[in-house]
């Protein structure tokens, strides 16, 4: 069964929403990160991924304490992320309650130190940020173009044993009109391996249904459920 995660994407404390990675596109919500974090777990949700976006624009995580009340009012699996560089920062999202952390710029940046952490902190705690616009790697909370072909990147780390890959087409991201599944039939046949995680522009039931059946291992979801496409009673559905 396909693995269902929420996001939970954080400016100024505030639980918050961009579409396409533009910072002067954001949509704040009046919940509190807690109370939704609450709700996804009374309805059978295990794990859910919090995007620091103040972190992933300033190059180090803000918003750790967020993470911790969060991590202290449910027992929830929380992936972290947002400006993850250095190892201190993984263990400072460690101590304050993650059981993973995603990271993508660093990656890029420092590949070899990347490569490290797969064998300092093992494949299951470490996952791989691979968003990309039109087939080229994105960073910085999608604010920097690179010259990284997609697919080479994730073959990069796949060769040194990466075992989850969060992928993303930034164009699809917020504006709920679907995945890119053609992206997805694509690296999952070339990656039988990576277990991905699918992310931006999931818009329904059906969706999520589709990109299980091309054999993505988990999608990450946010606006389709904050504007409602998604519910909670959906949500239950999809974890039983």
């Amino acid at each position: 069964m396909i693995q269902i995660i929420p996001s939970i994407s954080i400016i100024n404390g505030k639980l918050t929403r961009l579409k396409q990675g533009d910072y002067s596109r954001e949509t704040v919500y009046k919940d509190s990160p807690i109370d939704i974090a609450k709700q996804f777990e009374d309805y059978g949700i295990r794990k859910i991924h919090i995007v620091d976006l103040d972190g992933a624009r300033k190059g180090s995580p803000v918003n750790y304490h967020i993470l911790e009340s969060i991590a202290g009012y449910t027992n929830l699996k929380i992936d972290f992320s947002g400006g993850i560089r250095t190892d201190g920062d993984i263990s400072k999202a460690y101590e304050h309650g993650a059981t993973s952390i995603t990271a993508s710029s660093i990656a890029i940046n420092k590949r070899e130190l990347f490569s490290s952490w797969l064998m300092s902190y093992g494949r299951e705690k470490i996952t791989l940020g691979a968003d990309a616009k039109n087939g080229k790697i994105t960073i910085r909370g999608w604010q920097d173009a690179t010259n990284f072909d997609l697919e080479e990147h994730i073959d990069y780390f796949y060769m040194r044993g990466i075992k989850y890959v969060k992928c993303s087409d930034v164009e699809k991201d917020g504006i709920l009109e679907g995945p890119n599944f053609d992206l997805y039939k694509k690296v999952v046949a070339l990656f039988p391996h990576i277990n991905f995680l699918a992310s931006g522009g999931v818009r329904s039931v059906d969706d999520i249904k589709k990109l299980a059946d091309l054999g993505v291992k988990g999608v990450i979801f946010g606006r389709a459920y904050y504007e409602g496409n998604l519910t909670l009673k959906d949500i239950e559905s999809l974890t039983k």
